[in-house]
């Protein structure tokens, strides 16, 4: 009888604690959204930071083009290398530069940029904003009668939603890049080849879809980073946690956007 009570509470407290982490959860997705639509509520309301957006904009875009363009160059290489010899099989080599437009512009360049910037953009936004409210930097500029949301967040959300993008192009055209110096490895072509011929397989539907998700990427970056160190706990050690869980969270939001808008190119 006692063993059965014994397995009866341990089920019980079982229950409970999955019922807190639902809880728990339902409590913060439902934070986040109010979060993301205070941003888009304080967007429209001037006066406007331009000094910090166009510095923040200075962060995310110039300090991130050598890693991206780096990264888009090794993936472009490397994806021509690894798909030559299985084209060759078929005798379809000439096809190799549409191949490669088409896998970079639709899918590998923005995500590829996406992720980059959830690991350099987003865990520095998670960090510097925990360490503001630790600090209670924060807490200092709302006693102040300064908004802080204004001043921190909608600056930042903006710069990661506008540079993502142009930071994905530039990945693109690196990556083609790299994808004709590999091909010249084994064949001789130009570059004006090259490209003509990477550039006749790509249609609207290739490239307007894969701009405008860049856009997505860029917000759930910036907001996702923003929003957990704007509300990090008290203590050092909630910086870190920020930082990771900023990381971890919007590298999930890409891959979410990115299947959603998978699923609307093909019902398109």
């Amino acid at each position: 009888m006692q063993s059965i009570l014994n397995r009866y509470q341990r089920t019980r407290l079982r229950v409970q604690e999955k019922r807190s982490q639902w809880k728990s959860f339902l409590y913060r997705a439902g934070d986040l959204t109010a979060f993301m639509l205070r941003f888009f509520r304080g967007v429209l309301k001037p006066p406007y930071e331009w000094r910090e957006i166009f510095y923040q904009c200075y962060l995310v875009g110039y300090k991130s083009t050598f890693l991206i363009g780096l990264t888009a160059f090794i993936m472009g290489a490397v994806l021509t290398i690894q798909s030559r010899p299985s084209m060759a099989a078929f005798g379809a080599i000439s096809l190799i530069p549409g191949m490669v437009s088409v896998s970079v512009v639709r899918e590998i360049g923005p995500v590829i940029t996406a992720l980059i910037c959830c690991g350099k953009v987003g865990s520095r936004m998670g960090a510097e904003l925990g360490s503001m409210r630790v600090t209670e930097q924060i807490d200092a500029m709302e006693v102040s009668a300064i908004n802080p949301f204004h001043f921190l967040v909608i600056p930042r959300t903006l710069a990661t939603t506008l540079m993502v993008p142009l930071l994905a192009i530039i990945a693109d055209c690196i990556a083609l890049y790299g994808g004709y110096l590999a091909m010249n490895i084994h064949d001789s072509s130009s570059l004006r080849h090259f490209f003509v011929a990477a550039m006749a397989h790509l249609e609207f539907i290739d490239i307007f879809p894969a701009v405008i998700k860049t856009f997505f990427f860029g917000y759930v970056i910036g907001i996702i980073g923003c929003y957990k160190g704007y509300h990090a706990r008290r203590g050092t050690e909630s910086v870190g946690l920020a930082a990771n869980s900023a990381v971890v969270a919007s590298s999930l939001a890409v891959f979410i956007i990115d299947m959603i808008a998978a699923q609307i190119t093909d019902l398109l």
